[in-house]
């Protein structure tokens, strides 16, 4: 079986299944363990019809550090149910049950942006505004997208339709700081077929107008339609017919040297392959999945070990 006791033996091939150190996740599941218990008294008090005393009926075969690994296992390795069932010796419907369970525990536990946003938003002195955005005052904003199965529902496939990736995909827009911590997130799905400025137009992040955003041409028109409101910096477009001068190229350069943090954050996020691979489960449960990746992220940055 695949448990803590048996992994945290061979910490590089914990961090490659966990994608934490053993530290790291010590310190995460020190927190969790002391919320536990109120956190399964409210899950169980849920129903009002409840007939059976709290603690009663079936109780988990592994016990909750293990039900943690297997979540992060799962969302690292995004195998199977089978497989993951074969690894923690449960069935397919335990596997499932157990870790739809514990995932809203993880999401209190962990920095997610949303948490992070509610701070920076209301940042007021330059002292504040430095402690989050360092001395460069700089946001990075960017979408990515994810393939989802061919929807079944023909509305739906036109919806999702993304001509880009020629896939079936949703959406999400990321900002992130100077260190590659992700400060926002768009709080639901986007589809596939919405446009990236459309999608930042209508959920754009509002940060102190002291810091500047740095965007790819994908954000373009957003200096004309957020003149006031943001301080934004875009690369050079080349016009048709025309080539950029050395100087246009040389800035172009520089603006994608900059850029590149955002790039980073995001290339963190699809190492956990439930991010990156054809999103299998319900897309009801796919902003949980990524508010927990994003939270796991800025865990890893905001203590290192």
């Amino acid at each position: 079986m695949l448990l803590y006791d048996r992994l945290s033996r061979k910490p590089i091939l914990f961090k490659s299944f966990i994608g934490l150190s053993v530290k790291q996740f010590d310190d995460i599941y020190d927190e969790i363990k002391l919320k536990y218990t109120k956190y399964e008294i409210k899950r169980l008090s849920y129903r009002k019809d409840r007939k059976r005393s709290i603690g009663g009926g079936r109780h988990f075969k592994l016990d909750v550090k293990n039900r943690i690994i297997m979540v992060l296992v799962y969302y690292r390795l995004y195998i199977t149910y089978t497989l993951t069932g074969l690894l923690f010796d449960l069935d397919q419907s335990n596997i499932c049950r157990d870790i739809q369970n514990i995932e809203k525990l993880i999401r209190q536990c962990l920095p997610i942006p949303q948490k992070i946003y509610k701070i920076t938003k209301r940042l007021k002195t330059p002292q504040e505004v430095e402690e989050y955005f360092l001395a460069g005052f700089i946001a990075f904003i960017d979408t990515t997208e994810q393939q989802i199965p061919r929807p079944k529902d023909k509305r739906k496939r036109k919806m999702y339709y993304s001509g880009k990736r020629k896939n079936h995909t949703v959406k999400n827009l990321y900002t992130a700081n100077q260190k590659g911590l992700i400060i926002y997130k768009t709080k639901r799905r986007q589809r596939g077929r919405k446009h990236d400025y459309r999608i930042y137009k209508k959920y754009h992040p509002e940060l102190p107008k002291v810091v500047e955003g740095m965007y790819d041409l994908g954000f373009l028109g957003i200096q004309k339609d957020f003149p006031a409101e943001q301080k934004s910096c875009l690369p050079i477009k080349k016009d048709r017919g025309c080539e950029l001068t050395e100087v246009e190229k040389e800035y172009n350069k520089n603006h994608s040297k900059k850029r590149i943090v955002i790039e980073h954050a995001i290339c963190r996020i699809k190492k956990y392959r439930i991010m990156n691979d054809v999103f299998r489960n319900r897309l009801r449960k796919y902003d949980r999945a990524s508010d927990i990746v994003s939270g796991l992220v800025n865990y890893r940055i905001m203590n290192p070990s």
